[in-house]
């Protein structure tokens, strides 16, 4: 029997009733289609329509369930044209589901000027739970969980991702972030340059039959993938730099701020940082560059 023809009783009986007209969005499976749920199935089966990131992976998901619906393309290109589109069919009495192509809508994926849309002009819309791929890394990763600072895709080069990779290497949270299997190898070796000891987790195929979690120090798991990139869609997760590391980057920065201020050069600035805080030269460097520049 299919997966997509089991039908609960009360999912039967929900199937006739009229869903209410708003925006609806709606976590989908990231890997095994079993983890769609319930609620998900009836608004799907009930909305006048389905907008999509895109209309090819959406069909697959609902030809397994047995659902047929009109889909219709909403992404980051015409995300701000759908906009206006999908909030005159709700308020013309329709129920309007959204979903991406994996996961939770609006999460590294379309649909956030959808939202702002309807915040901004006082439309109704429900957020549906599901699937999602930074909070099954962090429960897999074995860090902790206390806090969390999701970054998304940091950027491939230049002074943004410098900037980034500081910010997490000053966060005093588990820090989760999404990574493209070719680049994993480069993003551990710049992690493993500024902590190589922090604990990390790569997570790869999140509920999928080759799922994977590969635990170590930011330098052994850069060692590692410098001879094997990983394959598959990857979330890395960074334990939190202790408070004794937050205090000692909030000092360097006060006194190579202090030493670029009275006019002396990045360069001498990084060599009597280094030398009375006993840090590598190069990060005082990279931080002098990055202040001289602000």
């Amino acid at each position: 029997m299919k997966t997509g023809s089991i039908h609960p009783r009360w999912l039967s009986s929900m199937e006739n009733k009229k869903i209410p007209a708003k925006l609806y969005l709606c976590a989908t499976p990231i890997g095994n289609l079993e983890d769609i749920t319930l609620r998900c199935l009836r608004i799907l089966r009930g909305a006048a329509a389905v907008y999509c990131e895109d209309t090819r992976n959406t069909l697959k998901l609902m030809n397994h369930f047995e659902i047929k619906k009109t889909l219709i393309s909403c992404h980051e290109h015409n995300e701000e044209q759908r906009a206006n589109e999908i909030a005159e069919r709700v308020r013309g009495g329709e129920a309007i589901a959204f979903v991406s192509d994996a996961g939770m809508p609006v999460v590294s994926d379309p649909g956030s000027r959808l939202v702002r849309f309807f915040v901004e002009n006082n439309l109704p819309f429900e957020v549906l739970p599901g699937a999602n791929a930074v909070l099954t890394a962090w429960v897999m990763s074995g860090l902790p969980t206390e806090s969390l600072y999701f970054c998304g895709f940091i950027p491939r080069s230049g002074a943004e991702r410098s900037e980034a990779v500081e910010r997490i290497k000053n966060s005093e949270a588990t820090v989760v972030l999404y990574e493209s299997p070719h680049r994993v190898a480069a993003t551990f070796a710049d992690f493993s340059e500024l902590f190589p000891n922090r604990e990390c987790a790569l997570v790869r195929e999140i509920t999928k039959t080759f799922e994977q979690v590969i635990r170590g120090t930011a330098a052994e798991l850069a060692a590692r993938f410098a001879e094997n990139e990983p394959k598959g869609e990857c979330v890395i997760v960074i334990s939190p730099c202790d408070n004794n590391i937050a205090a000692d980057n909030t000092k360097l920065r006060e006194t190579v701020g202090i030493l670029l201020n009275a006019g002396i050069g990045a360069k001498n600035t990084a060599k009597i940082a280094s030398s009375i805080l006993n840090v590598p030269k190069n990060e005082a460097y990279r931080l002098a560059l990055e202040l001289s520049d602000e």
